[in-house]
């Protein structure tokens, strides 16, 4: 469903809908969630583009160290620095202005949590609308405020306003209104009778907008002198195991990493699927006790970024034996744990034949079948654990397997999971994915349910920020409507993503925050 269109509501064009939709003037809570999901994914947003500034700034420091980038570097680095000052200072501005909202709609502590009326209509009216004494008419001060940093920031370099100004995200317009009171009056048309939590919004899309114009003349003045370059200050040695020889109850110790890292692009290392921590070093220790004898092996995938800036990825087996043991062997095929709603490979060894092995699999919801001498497959339907007792008229073996969920996909777009894409490029797009990487179990699927879709900045100017909430895997509807909108200086987020596979529908702890170029 697309969020209403209401010229004074730039941001987040709720309002009119809000209006409409009061009984006894109050506001739906589910108009309410959707502004606190906007504002999550703004803040989102926002912390990916500081995180990006970082990197720049720590490859001007580089090029401030070598001869041949020194002379430019002294040059644009403070220019960065000014654009970086100047846009901190006004985000901490609008920082103060929400705590001023949150207190002017009752703030206070619910159980450690900051709990404030929401849909407190005067409270905005109050703050940004009315002058005194009534009012504190601050939606004066931020316009003007607003104005003179974008002012300041087109200041720094002649040609950074040249080739800057038009696309600059910014936009301190009036937007159109048949409201004779809203005509000229730019505070009217963004927080007159405005819910507090839709100004709150709106003040994190300024916050929003301040980060992006930041980062374009950041990332600017550094092409003047260069692209990014990543510091490698860690060095580790890379792979291997604690023994090439064990015995079954034992434990197996792998230890990856990258050889040569940057403590800003730690790498992503993954063991049959399962992401390993890393530890302070930059190495990931991974641990697990072995089971069936014979040979076995580990599928290690480490994943880090090389100084270029592209990703890589390098695919290691680890090779070990396991000792044959007297007596009756019970282990799972791929994995110390089974997979809910997938089919886990069992198997069972016995000194006296498989004819006299009896194996029994006990847990809630749990269906198991054998396939081979001495092979079974394990099928849960609930999370927990499941009791394996194994016999061979000998000896009885009982074991206990925690059930686990499959961890969740990996959402993408056009196979990016966020950050900057050429507008076209995302344009062309036909709608959001979900892929199982590096998985032990190979051919799971996850089916895109739903999603989010927010766009802001260049191309919605009038109608201000469009959210669309989506059936399916595609760009259908609003969204696709959307999509035509697009071009350089917009941001798209994608949120609340949710997808069915094993275990059934979940909703994805990731969002996803496209910056079109």
């Amino acid at each position: 469903m697309a969020l209403p269109k209401e010229p004074r509501q730039k941001m987040i064009n709720i309002m009119y809908l809000v209006l409409t939709a009061l009984l006894a003037l109050n506001v739906s809570a589910e108009i309410l969630n959707a502004f606190k999901t906007v504002d999550r994914s703004l803040m989102t947003a926002n912390e990916i583009i500081e995180k990006k500034n970082e990197d720049i700034f720590k490859s001007f420091k580089q090029k401030l160290e070598k001869p041949e980038t020194r002379e430019k570097a002294q040059i644009w680095l403070p220019k960065a620095e000014q654009a970086k000052k100047l846009a901190d200072d006004m985000y901490t501005y609008l920082d103060g202005l929400k705590k001023e909202l949150k207190q002017e709609s009752g703030v206070h502590m619910v159980d450690g949590v900051e709990v404030y009326k929401e849909d407190d209509l005067e409270s905005s009216t109050r703050m940004f609308v009315e002058d005194a004494p009534g009012g504190k008419g601050r939606g004066k001060e931020l316009f003007q405020r607003l104005t003179e940093f974008k002012k300041k920031l087109m200041e720094i370099d002649p040609e950074i306003k040249k080739d800057l100004e038009a696309t600059l995200p910014l936009d301190l317009s009036i937007p159109k209104t048949n409201n004779a009171a809203g005509k000229d009056n730019w505070a009217y048309n963004y927080f007159h009778m405005t819910p507090s939590v839709a100004s709150i919004t709106i003040l994190s899309k300024f916050q929003n907008d301040i980060k992006n114009s930041e980062s374009q003349v950041v990332e600017y003045c550094h092409k003047e002198i260069g692209e990014v370059e990543l510091i490698y200050d860690e060095f580790q040695a890379f792979a291997g195991t604690n023994s090439q020889y064990l015995m079954p109850g034992e434990q197996l110790v792998i230890t990856a990493g990258v050889g040569a890292f940057s403590k800003a692009a730690k790498p992503t290392v993954t063991v049959d699927g399962a992401t390993v921590p890393l530890k302070p070093d930059g190495t990931a220790e991974y641990t697990a006790t072995v089971g069936n004898s014979g040979a076995a092996s580990k599928k290690v995938v480490i994943t880090f970024k090389k100084p270029d800036g592209t990703i890589s990825k390098v695919e290691k087996e680890v090779k070990y034996t396991v000792g044959v043991p007297s007596g009756l062997v019970v282990s799972t095929d791929k994995t110390r744990v089974f997979y809910q709603d997938l089919e886990n490979p069992l198997n069972v060894t016995g000194g006296g034949g498989d004819e006299k092995v009896n194996l029994t699999v006990d847990g809630p919801g749990i269906t198991s079948r054998k396939v081979g001498a001495g092979q079974y497959m394990v099928v849960p339907k609930q999370l927990g654990s499941a009791t394996v007792v194994a016999t061979d008229g000998k000896t009885t073996q009982r074991i206990t397997i925690p059930i686990k969920r499959v961890p969740d996909p990996i959402a993408t777009v056009g196979g990016k999971a966020g950050g900057p894409i050429a507008a076209n490029v995302f344009r062309v797009q036909r709608g959001v994915a979900a892929e199982l990487r590096d998985f032990v179990f190979e051919g799971v699927k996850y089916d895109v349910v739903s999603f989010t879709f927010v766009c802001t900045g260049k191309g919605f100017e009038e109608s201000g920020m469009q959210y669309a909430e989506v059936s399916g895997a595609y760009f259908s509807g609003e969204a696709q409507n959307f999509m035509k909108r697009l071009q350089a200086g917009s941001t798209v987020v994608i949120d609340e993503i949710k997808v069915r596979g094993p275990g059934g529908t979940r909703t994805l702890d990731q969002n996803i925050s496209f910056t079109l170029q």
